[in-house]
C-alpha cells in the first residue's frame, strides 16, 4: 500500500490561470457568501435513549430550544446536525448541562391492537462543550495562505444554512424537496416527481460560495397500499389472485415503506413496512392474549372497529419486526407523503422525470434566481443568528473559448481535413483516416418482423455506406442472412459461427464481423449476445434495430459505419496537430493515455458487485485507438483493484499482473516503444475520495511500470473528471446569439478556471460540447498529480482537443472520451455476468450465491467476487465497446 498518512501527499498547486482562447464573461450558480466573524462553539450532544432517526433528534432538539432557548440557552439559536453535533454563535452559559424533553409519538412500534393513548417518550439530552470552530483557519484558505481545507468550519456553515430548510422541506442527501416547489407529475407505477433544489457551501477562489442548482426527483405517491398496488401492476387486484411475480414485485415495491392507517378515524398511527405475508388475509389468524386465544385477522378487525375486509384474498402487510409480527390488510393502508423513492426506475419513469428537469439554460436561471430569492436567506434566522450574508446575484466568472482543432480524414477523400464549427461537422465528402477491413462478413436477424428480402437489402447498403466512408467492405456475406429466434441465441451465433468458420478455415481467414438485426424492445437478447460474441466466439458484432432497418437512413448508416470500423481497427479521423506532433506534453515522446471508470449497480441491488473498466491508448503519436479491459470487483467499491496484481503461480512462482500492466505490454506490441509518459483520466471519483483513490492508483501504475523494469517509471499526470457536480453555466447575455449555441447553451470549449473553482489547486471547468437540449453540464477536471508539469494551457487544450476524437460520432463530446469509453466498456461488462447478477428485475438477485455455478471467485474482505468471463484475445486489442 502506499503510504497510510493522506496528509504525506499533497495535490499539485495551480500552475498559473490558462490565457489560450476567446475571452468572455459567464454566470455561474454561485452565490458569494460572506464568510461570518462569529465566535463559533461546537457542543457534543448524547440524546438517550438513543434513536436512529435523524428526524426524531431534530424534534428532541427543536422541543428543547422551544422550551430553554431564553432561560437556559442564553437566547442562542443553536444549529444541529441531527446527530451528535450542536453549533452556536458564542458560547453557551454552561460547559454541560442535561435537559429532560418529552415528545408525543406519531409512531407506533408495539404489535397488536390495544388502543394506547399516543404514546408519550421520555429523553435525556446532554449538551457538553467540545471545541472552538475555528474561522480563521478557513479564511487564510480562502485566500490560498494554508493549503488544506478546514472541513469542520465548512461543515458548521452547511449545518447552519440547512436548519430552515430541513425544517421546510424533506431533505435527500444535500437537496430539499417539496410538493409546493413546483408542480408535481405522475410518473406511472404509483411515483410522482418532486420538485426542489440542491444547496451546497464551498471554498471557491471568489471566497466562500452557496452552490445552488434545481433538481426533481421520485417520490412515493401518497395513495391507499390497494391503489398503489393496482398501479404498479397494471390491473385490477380484485379480479384474479396475485402470481408469484406480483407478489415479489409487490413487496420489493413497498419494503421499507411507511403507511398510516385509515380505519381508526383520527388515530392515523404510521408504521414501516417489513414484507409481506405468506397467507391470504382470510388465512391469518393470531393470539390476541396471553391465554392462546386465537382470533383470525377479519374477524379481528369486524369485532375491533367494526370495519368489514373486502380484500380477503390479498396478503396482509407486515409491520413491527419478527418476534411481534403486526398484520396489517392492504385496504387499511395509505402511504404516507414525502418518501423518496431510490431504486431503479424504468424507461417510461426515467423519460417522465426527464421531460420534468430537462429545462432550457434561460428557464433554469430564472428559476435558480427565484429559489434563492424565495430561500430569503437575509431572513433565515439561523443564517442571521450566525452572521451569514448570501449575495442573490449569479458569480460573473471569466472565462475563455478554445478554438476547435483541425480533424484529419483520408486523402483520398474531397475535403482532407475539417474545422469543426460549433462542436459539430460531418463526412460528407470525407473518408476515414485509416479504413478497417472487412472481408468476410454475416448477418443474423432475431426480428420476426424483418423478412430475408428486408434483412439482405439493410446489410447490402450498410455494406455500401462502409465502402463509401473509406472501408475495405465486401459486398457480400459469406453466407446468405439467417433468421432466428431469439430464445435461439446461443445455438444460432455458435452455429452461424461454425458454418462461416468451415467455409474461411480452409483459406486460412476467419470471419471479421457479424451484423446483427434485433427487435426493438429485446430484453436480455443485447447482453446475451455480446457476451457469447466478445467471451465466447472471439467476435465483434453490430447490433441493428428493426426500427433502424426499415427507416435506413443515411444519417444512421454512417453512424454505423463509424461503430463498425473502430470495432474491426481502423480509425476515423485523428488530430491534424498529432499526426504533425504539435501536441505539447505528448507529441515530444512517446505517450499513453489512460482512460478509468467503476459503475456501480443501482440502489437496492445489493449482491451485485461493482464494474471498473480501464481503456488505454494504443497508438502514438495519433492517440486515437483505445484498447479496453474489465474487472468485477467488490459491491460499491470504489479503488479499482485489478490495477496491478501479485500472485503465487505452483510453477512460475511470484506472478504480477494487472489491467495496467497489460495495457503497457499491449502500447508496446502496437508501437514498438515503451511509454515515457503517463495521462490518467480517472472518472466517477467524489471529493471525499480523491485522497485514497490517488494514493492506491498511483501506487498501483507505479508498480505495474516497475514490474515491466526495475527502474522504469514513466512520469504521470492523474486527472478526476466529473459530471456529477452541481455547476452550470449561462451566457451572460443570452440574447447576444455570438455567445450561444443553437439550444442557447454556452459555446462548446468555454474554459473556466478562476472564481469559482479552487482556491489554490489545479482545478478547472470544461464545455467541451454543444447542448441539444436543456442546460450543458461542464465537466470539472481536477489534477490530483502531475509530474509531466501540464501548464493550465496545455492541459486545458490537450483535454478540450480530445473531446473531438470520439469515434461514434461526429461531435465533440462532453467528457475526454478515454473516461467515456472506460465507461462504455464498464457498461458492456454488466452483461458479461452471471443472469442472477446483473439484475433484470424479474429474478432474485443473488438467487444462487456466489460460490456455485461458474467460475472460480476473489475474495475482498469476506465479500467473494465471482471474476466476469475473460475477453477473448482479439476483441482486447479493438474498441469492441463502442
Amino acid at each position: 500500500m502506499a503510504p497510510a498518512s493522506s496528509k504525506s501527499v499533497r495535490f499539485p498547486l495551480r500552475p498559473g490561470k490558462g490565457t489560450y482562447g476567446d475571452r468572455c464573461v459567464v454566470k455561474a450558480n454561485h452565490f458569494f457568501a460572506e464568510l461570518p466573524d462569529k465566535d463559533l462553539h461546537q457542543y457534543d450532544v448524547s440524546i438517550t435513549p438513543e434513536v436512529t432517526s435523524r428526524g426524531v433528534n431534530r424534534a428532541v432538539m427543536a422541543e428543547l430550544v422551544k422550551l430553554y432557548r431564553y432561560s437556559q440557552l442564553d437566547g442562542r439559536l443553536p444549529a444541529y446536525d441531527g446527530r451528535k453535533s450542536l453549533y452556536t454563535a458564542g458560547p453557551l452559559p454552561f460547559p454541560s448541562r442535561t435537559f429532560e424533553i418529552t415528545l408525543q409519538d406519531e409512531e407506533e412500534s408495539l404489535g397488536g391492537g390495544q388502543v394506547a393513548p399516543r404514546r408519550e417518550r421520555q429523553f435525556r439530552v446532554v449538551i457538553k462543550f467540545a471545541a472552538r470552530a475555528d474561522l480563521h483557519h478557513l479564511a487564510m484558505f480562502l485566500a490560498g495562505r494554508q493549503p488544506d481545507a478546514p472541513q469542520e468550519a465548512l461543515q458548521v456553515l452547511d449545518i447552519v444554512l440547512r436548519e430552515l430548510p430541513t425544517a421546510r422541506y424533506s431533505p435527500v442527501g444535500r437537496s430539499f424537496y417539496s410538493p409546493n416547489l413546483g408542480r408535481r407529475q405522475k410518473l406511472g407505477d404509483g411515483l410522482e416527481s418532486w420538485r426542489g433544489f440542491y444547496q451546497s457551501i464551498r471554498p471557491t477562489q471568489m471566497g466562500l460560495s452557496l452552490n445552488i442548482d434545481m433538481s426533481s426527483t421520485a417520490f412515493i405517491e401518497p395513495l391507499p397500499v390497494i391503489e398503489f398496488v393496482a398501479q404498479l401492476l397494471c390491473r385490477d387486484i380484485s379480479v384474479r389472485p396475485l402470481s408469484d411475480s406480483d407478489r415479489v414485485k409487490i413487496k420489493k415495491a413497498l419494503r421499507g415503506i411507511k403507511v398510516e392507517v385509515t380505519h381508526r378515524g383520527n388515530m392515523r398511527r404510521k408504521y414501516r413496512i417489513s414484507g409481506l405475508t405468506s397467507q391470504t388475509t382470510r388465512e391469518l389468524s393470531f393470539p390476541v392474549d396471553d391465554r392462546g386465544t386465537v382470533k383470525t385477522v377479519v374477524q379481528y378487525f369486524l369485532e375491533t372497529y367494526g370495519f368489514n375486509i373486502q380484500h380477503t384474498t390479498l396478503p396482509c402487510l407486515q409491520v413491527g419486526n419478527q418476534q411481534r409480527p403486526n398484520y396489517l390488510p392492504m385496504e387499511v393502508c395509505k402511504i404516507v407523503e414525502g418518501q423518496r423513492y431510490s431504486k431503479r426506475l424504468n424507461e417510461k419513469q426515467i423519460t417522465a422525470l426527464l421531460k420534468v428537469t430537462c429545462q432550457r439554460p434561460q428557464e433554469r436561471e430564472k428559476d435558480i434566481l427565484q429559489t434563492v430569492h424565495h430561500n430569503a436567506y437575509y431572513e433565515d434566522p439561523y443564517a442571521q443568528e450566525f452572521g451569514i450574508k448570501i449575495d442573490e446575484r449569479l458569480a460573473s466568472v471569466e472565462a475563455r473559448v478554445l478554438p476547435p482543432p483541425r480533424l484529419k480524414y483520408h486523402d483520398s477523400g474531397r475535403e482532407k481535413d475539417v474545422l469543426p464549427r460549433i462542436g459539430q461537422w460531418n463526412m460528407m465528402n470525407k473518408k476515414m483516416v485509416n479504413g478497417g477491413r472487412v472481408h468476410h462478413w454475416a448477418c443474423i436477424n432475431f426480428s420476426r418482423n424483418v423478412q430475408d428480402n428486408a434483412a439482405r437489402n439493410f446489410c447490402h447498403e450498410l455494406a455500401l455506406m462502409c465502402q463509401v466512408s473509406g472501408m475495405d467492405f465486401a459486398p457480400e456475406p459469406v453466407l446468405p442472412s439467417l433468421t432466428a429466434r431469439p430464445e435461439h441465441v446461443e445455438r444460432a451465433l455458435k452455429a452461424r459461427y461454425q458454418d462461416a468458420t468451415n467455409i474461411l478455415k480452409p483459406q486460412g481467414r476467419e470471419l471479421d464481423l457479424l451484423i446483427v438485426i434485433l427487435p426493438d424492445n429485446n430484453g436480455s437478447l443485447y447482453g446475451d449476445l455480446k457476451r457469447i460474441c466478445e467471451t465466447d466466439l472471439g467476435l465483434v458484432s453490430q447490433c441493428c434495430l428493426t426500427k433502424h432497418v426499415f427507416k435506413m437512413s443515411k444519417q444512421y448508416l454512417a453512424n454505423v459505419a463509424l461503430k463498425i470500423n473502430v470495432k474491426v481497427g481502423g480509425r476515423n479521423t485523428v488530430l491534424v496537430d498529432a499526426l504533425s506532433r504539435r501536441i505539447p506534453l505528448v507529441s515530444d515522446r512517446p505517450t499513453i493515455i489512460f482512460g478509468a471508470d467503476v459503475t456501480h449497480p443501482h440502489p437496492g441491488e445489493d449482491s451485485s458487485p461493482s464494474i471498473a473498466a480501464v481503456v488505454a491508448s494504443q497508438d502514438w503519436p495519433e492517440v486515437t485507438k483505445y484498447a479496453g479491459l474489465v474487472s468485477a470487483q467488490a459491491h460499491r467499491q470504489e479503488l479499482i483493484q485489478d490495477l496491478f496484481k501479485v500472485w503465487q503461480d505452483p510453477n512460475r512462482g511470484t506472478v504480477t499482473g494487472g489491467m495496467i500492466k497489460e495495457l503497457l505490454i499491449s502500447f508496446k506490441r502496437a508501437t514498438g516503444q515503451k511509454p515515457q509518459r503517463i495521462i490518467f483520466y480517472r472518472d466517477g471519483v467524489s471529493e471525499g475520495q480523491f485522497y485514497q483513490v490517488l494514493l492506491y492508483e498511483l501506487d498501483a501504475i507505479r508498480k505495474a511500470c516497475a514490474s515491466l523494469e526495475p527502474n522504469y517509471q514513466p512520469p504521470v499526470t492523474f486527472v478526476v473528471v466529473q459530471k456529477r457536480h452541481h455547476t452550470r453555466l449561462f451566457a451572460n447575455n443570452h440574447n447576444d446569439q455570438r455567445t450561444v449555441d443553437r439550444s442557447g447553451n454556452i459555446l462548446p470549449g468555454t474554459v473556466v478556471d478562476s472564481k469559482i473553482c479552487h482556491p489554490t489547486e489545479f482545478d478547472f471547468y470544461l464545455c467541451s460540447h454543444a447542448g441539444i437540449q436543456g442546460t450543458s453540464r461542464p465537466a470539472h477536471y481536477h489534477v490530483l498529480w502531475d509530474e509531466n508539469k501540464f501548464t493550465a494551457d496545455e492541459l486545458q487544450t490537450l483535454t478540450n482537443n480530445l473531446c473531438y476524437t470520439y469515434a461514434r460520432c461526429t461531435r465533440s463530446v462532453s467528457i475526454v472520451p478515454p473516461a467515456y469509453y472506460a465507461h462504455l466498456a464498464a457498461f458492456r461488462a454488466r452483461f458479461y455476468m452471471e443472469p442472477d447478477t446483473s439484475d433484470s428485475g424479474s429474478m432474485a438477485s443473488g438467487a444462487r450465491g456466489p460460490q456455485q455455478g461458474g467460475r472460480s471467485t476473489r475474495a475482498f474482505g469476506n465479500v467473494a467476487v465471482r471474476p466476469l468471463p475473460a475477453l477473448k484475445e482479439n476483441v482486447k486489442r479493438v474498441m469492441f465497446y463502442c
